[in-house]
């Protein structure tokens, strides 16, 4: 028999995890080949989330997990259940239950049949989300897909289910700044994508604000393309040839009109400051870069456990 490990990210989500038992009991009966264990990652909690997986556990020695010892963030969740999982197939997926369920045995049986390394899916839709936010979230994929060397799918989930094999070579990255969306996808495997549509919480609320997805989307970008550094060199080369340009053009004015040679001082101020914002610019994207290169050479864990607890 085959052992899924189900990997369960959870950050004050004590309303959620009762709620998700009750409805993944149920797909659990429609899989008996397979023996289920899972791995619920604390992220550092501060209402009474890992009082609730104890509950669980007393009805259901399968459940496992890891508190951190602080908010390290999702990504470091998701890591650290990767470590720890031991079964055949991996599953990763969100407790509100944005992730449907329902969906998991066909996936599961989809990935026993060897015909897919990875099954994962994808919205179609992005009912109840503000309208700013499926528009950024568009935007994001039509840009990391020109610029990237990897394809990211729009829409694509983090929920997921893989093969042992694909989810060592997901464990074999171990840099700081992790994107796993991204990181699922350059790892390669055959991967199939179930798309279904938008489904609300059932319970709670997102701990993403919009200023978070937009360092999420940042950090993808950076860990995914060099191409922003390349832009600003290219926009640095042409600011470069017309200050020459300019710079020549003022000279023989000077020359050949005298007199004018002491007007233009708002052009004067507004190259200044073109020029500015430009390098400042320039700056900001290099130094994002530098950044992570500097948090990466540091080797600082990407979480540290508080507790674990393992039937």
């Amino acid at each position: 028999m085959k052992t899924v490990s189900i990997i369960v990210p959870v950050y004050n989500e004590a309303e959620a995890i009762a709620v998700y038992f009750d409805t993944i009991n149920k797909v659990e009966n429609k899989v008996p080949k397979c023996h289920f264990e899972y791995w619920l990652i604390d992220d550092g909690s501060a209402d009474n989330t890992v009082g609730e997986i104890k509950k669980i556990q007393k009805v259901k020695p399968n459940v496992n997990y890891v508190s951190f010892s602080r908010n390290f963030g999702k990504e470091a969740a998701l890591y650290a259940g990767l470590e720890h999982a031991t079964g055949d197939f991996v599953v990763v997926m969100d407790v509100d239950l944005q992730d449907p369920p329902e969906l998991l045995p066909q996936m599961i049986s989809d990935v026993y049949s060897g015909q897919w390394d990875c099954v994962g899916t994808r919205r179609t839709t992005r009912s109840g989300e503000p309208p700013i936010r499926t528009f950024f979230s568009n935007l994001f994929y039509k840009v990391i897909n020109k610029i990237s060397n990897t394809h990211f799918v729009n829409g694509a989930r983090d929920f997921r289910v893989m093969n042992r094999t694909m989810a060592n070579a997901v464990l074999k990255i171990t840099e700081r700044n992790r994107f796993s969306k991204g990181i699922f996808e350059w790892v390669g495997f055959k991967t199939k994508y179930i798309p279904y549509e938008n489904v609300e919480r059932v319970a709670g609320n997102t701990s993403w604000s919009f200023l978070d997805l937009m360092k999420y989307s940042i950090e993808g970008i950076v860990s995914f393309s060099t191409v922003p550094l390349l832009i600003i060199s290219i926009i640095g080369a042409i600011s470069f040839m017309l200050s020459i340009l300019m710079i020549l053009f003022i000279v023989v004015r000077a020359f050949l009109m005298p007199r004018t040679a002491i007007n233009g001082w708002p052009s004067t101020i507004s190259i200044f400051l073109l020029m500015g914002g430009i390098q400042l610019l320039s700056l900001g994207v290099v130094g994002r870069y530098i950044s992570s290169i500097f948090l990466e050479v540091k080797r600082r864990p990407v979480y540290i456990a508080r507790e674990v607890s393992k039937q």
